[in-house]
């Protein structure tokens, strides 16, 4: 049996996982259903890997490989079917949910083993790479909402999974809410999408999009194109986290950690990364959305990483990390770099995911703290966690050879080389510096110095090798993630571009591949330059955080307003709740609860069952018993029928009626 042709195997596979120990895994132990999750989940990645296998020996002519099993909606001219694809782009997402998602899932099973609904954990998880799967495999943008739709329910799940913690609850929510918003935007696409090209399938829309007759829409113009991805776009801004909708991706870290590195770091939050590139024939149409795309996400990058300078909690650096890395990925789609920006999510995921467990290594191993301040010489405790981190903060500082390096360089000489590019180079190359400099200080604070936590209440140990395991083969992976760009720099092939060139072919510009001798030079100078920014952000952490000690505490004192602003992450959520949240709540309780509800429905109704009661009230004293009482009522209810009978005016006759 060929997986090509039962490629719904793939998804369903995590969706059997999560129903078995949704339904029964609640009497079970930790071990059924560990079987259960890891088996779905593993299970799933070999069927991954043998799908690639078997895609890799396919002719060109049948790639992208499209399977139509059923249709499953059809209301007028509208077709949505049941279609799932594979190309090249779905080979990457492929691998990076199923590989990343099934080490994560080994993690969790010694990172969660002593919590409350841990059937419950594994069910949501298996869901999650269910829907995640159906995301990345769909041939349409129907069922890719599905799986869009689907990934953000776990979300919601998952980030309050401990549901008897306000603060997680809560987080929940505004993820749940934050994301409506965008999905909303996302909505409006599709229909418009569909309104114009009469389809939502893939190919056949992105065939007739690539038509002569659909012009290029210049700076400016709002045409159809124009408009539909800025909505798709929106609905991205809210899935990858990106201004103005990243607010709820910070307190998404209420959630387990696994959660945070699977779903808000590796995986689901690439989602709007994944669309934007899985549309770029409709976003090369116009020069307004993707201009839009590079100057959100080259904004973005900056501002998270700004926030992420002061944070004093692990994961919440992490969380702004995260929001920062994925804007470097929207900048590379907005200056038409698909493949760069793809490149660096695949190491993303290797690396970031690996922060994120290592992060949950550390929690563990303090009995539950997170605040930086409050850990320190952990070096020699906890080596393996320290040296697995230390390769992931390597990679993401953009230190070569590690993958964070290839992918990061690929993105600044993309945004260097197109016309008007500099200010979005500059930016991001100020951004790679703050990166390095705030997770050095997250090394030197947890790893470094002197100890700044009681041995009496703290008992720091090493984790169990279920959760060292898989950090160990992300850092290798996170080591030599990039090198299938790394012969690029000594002017060989960039093997990573080239498998995905097919897909991306209408997207060659500037940006990629024009005279490849004078890029070359260039890319070795500002390869050069992004090390060298790299490694001062590591000496000035270095410097600050191991030599001068005390000397933050001074330069925030000497910087009160700007420390607390960043502190404060620019009262952006109080922003909103000032402008937003509580004049939707004053409204809601004050106009639509208690005018609108209260007295306008519940008023009417309540008035009708009140005039009925007191109607029959009234009416009950008839009902005396006394023969003659009743006797009286029958003459007075004839003698008024009588009255009416002979006394109500006759109708005037109809004009033409014969009498």
């Amino acid at each position: 049996m060929l997986i090509l042709d039962h490629l719904w195997i793939i998804p369903l596979l995590p969706l059997l996982g999560s129903a078995i120990n949704g339904l029964l895994g609640g009497k079970w132990p930790n071990k059924i259903i560990n079987s259960v999750a890891l088996g779905a989940t593993g299970l799933s990645f070999l069927a991954a890997l043998e799908g690639v296998r078997e895609f890799t020996q396919l002719p060109e002519d049948q790639i992208p490989w499209i399977q139509h099993y059923f249709t499953w909606i059809a209301a007028g001219s509208f077709r949505a079917g049941f279609d799932l694809q594979l190309d090249q782009l779905t080979v990457v997402m492929l691998l990076v949910v199923t590989g990343v998602g099934f080490l994560i899932h080994i993690y969790s099973t010694g990172y969660m083993a002593h919590e409350g609904g841990y059937y419950r954990f594994f069910s949501y998880l298996n869901l999650f790479m269910f829907f995640m799967l159906i995301l990345v495999l769909a041939a349409n943008y129907v069922l890719l909402f599905v799986g869009w739709e689907g990934v953000g329910l776990c979300s919601y799940l998952l980030i309050g999974f401990y549901f008897l913690k306000k603060s997680a609850s809560d987080a929940g929510k505004k993820a749940f809410i934050v994301n409506r918003i965008g999905d909303f935007g996302f909505m409006l696409g599709m229909f418009l999408l569909f309104r114009t090209f009469h389809t939502l399938d893939f190919t056949t829309l992105f065939a007739a999009a690539s038509s002569p007759s659909w012009g290029h829409e210049a700076w400016g113009q709002f045409g159809t194109f124009t408009i539909a991805c800025l909505l798709l776009f929106m609905g991205a801004t809210g899935k990858s986290a990106q201004l103005p909708l990243y607010v709820w991706l910070p307190d998404a870290m209420e959630g387990p950690t696994p959660v945070s590195a699977l779903i808000h770091a590796a995986t689901m939050v690439t989602a709007g990364v994944y669309v934007v590139a899985r549309s770029h024939i409709l976003f090369m149409h116009s020069e307004t959305a993707m201009v839009v795309v590079a100057v959100i996400g080259c904004a973005t990058a900056f501002f998270a990483a700004t926030i992420g300078l002061v944070q004093t909690d692990i994961k919440r650096v992490l969380a702004y990390s995260t929001v920062s890395q994925l804007g470097y990925m929207f900048l590379a789609c907005g200056v038409g770099a698909f493949s760069a920006g793809i490149f660096h999510l695949m190491t993303h995921a290797f690396f970031k995911a690996l922060l994120f467990l290592a992060a949950g290594s550390v929690i563990h191993a303090m009995g539950g703290e997170q605040d930086m301040r409050h850990m320190g010489g952990l070096s020699k405790k906890i080596k393996y966690t320290y040296w697995t981190m230390l390769i992931a903060t390597l990679a993401i500082a953009g230190i070569p050879p590690l993958a964070g390096f290839f992918s990061k360089d690929a993105i600044l000489l993309s945004a260097f080389q197109i016309p008007g590019g500099h200010p979005l180079y500059a930016i991001g190359l100020l951004t790679a510096l703050l990166t390095s400099f705030y997770m050095f200080r997250l090394i030197f604070l947890t790893f470094f110095g002197k100890q700044r936590y009681d041995e009496h209440h703290v008992h720091v140990h090493e984790s169990p090798w279920s959760m060292l395991g898989p950090l160990v083969v992300l850092a290798v992976l996170s080591v030599i993630g990039g090198w299938l760009a790394a012969p690029g720099l000594w002017g060989g092939p960039d093997y990573f571009t080239s498998f995905l060139a097919p897909v991306f072919a209408t997207a060659a510009s500037g940006a990629e591949g024009v005279n490849e001798a004078a890029a070359h030079q260039l890319e070795i100078i500002l390869a050069v330059v992004a090390v060298a920014s790299a490694l001062i952000g590591l000496g000035v952490a270095y410097w600050l955080y191991l030599r001068q000690p005390s000397k933050p505490e001074q330069i925030a004192k000497s910087m009160q307003p700007i420390y607390k602003t960043l502190l404060n992450k620019y009262y952006v959520d109080e922003l909103y709740a000032a402008l937003i949240v509580k004049p939707l709540l004053w409204i809601s309780t004050n106009v639509l609860w208690k005018i609108v509800d209260v007295a306008g429905i519940d008023g009417t109704v309540n008035g009708i069952a009140r005039g009925a009661t007191d109607v029959g009230d009234v009416v009950r004293h008839a009902q005396s018993g006394n023969t003659r009482s009743y006797a009286v009522w029958v003459v007075i209810g004839a003698i008024v029928i009588i009255a009416v009978i002979f006394f109500w005016p006759s109708p005037p006759p109809v004009v033409g009626m014969v009498r």
